[in-house]
């Protein structure tokens, strides 16, 4: 059994628990497997530091439910232990509805769910809250609780009385503690690299755990499904290929780092040499690069440094006029421009390929239906794709008549968006290739064709 951990809303302690979860799993050497519901890429990112391997993002809304299942059967059975944190509340999803929630992955996965609530200010009043989250769906089981923010033992017991007269289990509580705070900024919480005393914070994670949570009753639901299922969730891609294929560089540093493993999964898979590279350390592009994906990330709060890494954006140029493979998401689309303002105003000349500039704007979020208008690098006309954008930057000076792609989706207003042509895919739409396998095999086609110099 695999244990979904959710909360009644964001900011409860959710990522906290799975973090001190997957502290105790590395610090006695058991391998743990987590997943992330939703397009979350900073979470995932601490909790593959912590438990030392990948965490897979589980997203029915991205990649569908086959791919989903066929993705969490697959991981999960190559370790011993398996955790999966939720997104936002646990019937949050689109709009006012719960589709692609954190409770319709527990459903389709059959998944128990530990609740994390944030108790700091509450007494019997929690028994309301969770008799709530516990009745309102009977194909959800709430497996026990989790209490965050209780601050003394009189508090603790005042509430462990309150869920024992409601039969709810009480698997831990959490106090107030400079180690379990999480700093954040704009787009969610700090990536691992840029926490300090890294090893230090996971030790007391650890040593946290194992003084307030309940991990003798917690443990055995972290036990990792048992499954007949061999399929490897790239099987649509087809067989794997010999590793000689064209070179592919992904962008990858502290500027560019919103990235699913599976995107380079994908191009491995299909024969692609990938190496990482980082626009940020004034890298150059390898002279072999037939491709160059350009990820999310936060490139706006680097804007002024990357305006100065001349041999990292001159060879992105030289790649681009050269007629040759990029595609990019997000921040990727920010360092294709004119012009990129950093969060006090200031202006950055970037790599110049698309004629946009971007500044500070209104905040773009939610899940996307793509409705593809013009064929390009990596689309073709009358496509559906579903993505993601989340994003305070905003661009003006596009070109229109080059967007790849119609956009709608809940409580925004349709729009045309991107750009793109037989050489670039640019867009603030980000894509799990999960979901989208057309992506990778188009992507590693064209690298296969680009023009060597």
């Amino acid at each position: 059994m695999t244990l979904l951990i959710a909360a009644p809303c964001s900011g409860s302690g959710k990522t906290l628990v799975s973090l001190l979860l997957a502290a105790v799993a590395a610090q006695r050497q058991q391998g743990l497997q987590s997943f992330k519901v939703g397009p979350d890429y900073l979470d995932p990112q601490l909790l593959s530091r912590v438990s030392g391997v990948p965490c897979r993002n589980l997203d029915l809304l991205l990649c569908g439910e086959s791919w989903v299942g066929r993705s969490f059967r697959w991981w999960s059975q190559q370790q011993p232990l398996s955790l999966v944190e939720g997104v936002m509340g646990l019937f949050d999803g689109v709009g006012p509805s719960s589709q692609g929630s954190s409770a319709a992955v527990a459903t389709t996965l059959d998944l128990p769910v530990l609740l994390v609530v944030e108790a700091s200010r509450q007494a019997a009043s929690l028994a309301a809250l969770v008799r709530g989250f516990r009745d309102h769906d009977p194909n959800i089981t709430i497996a026990g609780v989790v209490l965050n923010g209780v601050s003394t033992p009189r508090h603790q017991r005042l509430l462990s009385d309150v869920l024992d007269q409601i039969g709810m289990p009480l698997l831990g509580v959490l106090p107030r503690h400079p180690a379990l705070e999480l700093p954040s900024r704009h787009l969610g919480l700090l990536p691992p690299q840029e926490l300090p005393d890294w090893p230090k914070r996971c030790s007391q994670w650890a040593e946290l755990a194992t003084q307030w949570l309940d991990l003798e009753r917690i443990w055995p639901w972290l036990a990792s499904h048992e499954s007949t299922t061999t399929e490897h969730p790239l099987a649509a891609l087809g067989p794997q290929q010999k590793p000689d294929g064209p070179l592919v560089a992904i962008a990858r540093d502290t500027a560019f780092h919103f990235c699913y493993p599976e995107l380079e999964e994908s191009l491995l898979h299909l024969g692609c040499q990938v190496t990482h590279w980082a626009p940020l350390e004034d890298q150059p592009l390898p002279a072999q690069c037939a491709a160059v994906v350009l990820p999310g990330g936060y490139p706006e709060l680097h804007a002024k440094e990357l305006s100065h890494c001349r041999q990292s954006l001159d060879s992105l140029a030289q790649h681009g006029r050269a007629g040759r493979a990029i595609y990019a998401e997000c921040g990727g689309l920010l360092l294709l421009g004119d012009k990129l303002e950093d969060a006090s105003g200031e202006s950055h000349a970037m790599a110049g390929l698309l004629p946009h500039q971007a500044r500070r704007g209104e905040l773009s979020l939610g899940y996307r239906t793509a409705h593809v208008q013009r064929d390009g690098l990596v689309v073709r006309h009358g496509e559906t794709l579903h993505g993601h954008e989340f994003h305070r930057w905003q661009i003006s000076g596009s070109d229109h008549e080059a967007a790849p792609w119609q956009l709608e989706g809940w409580g925004v207003r349709s729009r045309v968006e991107g750009w793109t042509d037989a050489a670039v895919h640019a867009s603030w739409l980000h894509l799990h290739w999960g979901g989208c396998p057309s992506i990778a095999l188009r992507l590693s086609h064209a690298a296969g064709k680009s023009p060597i110099a």
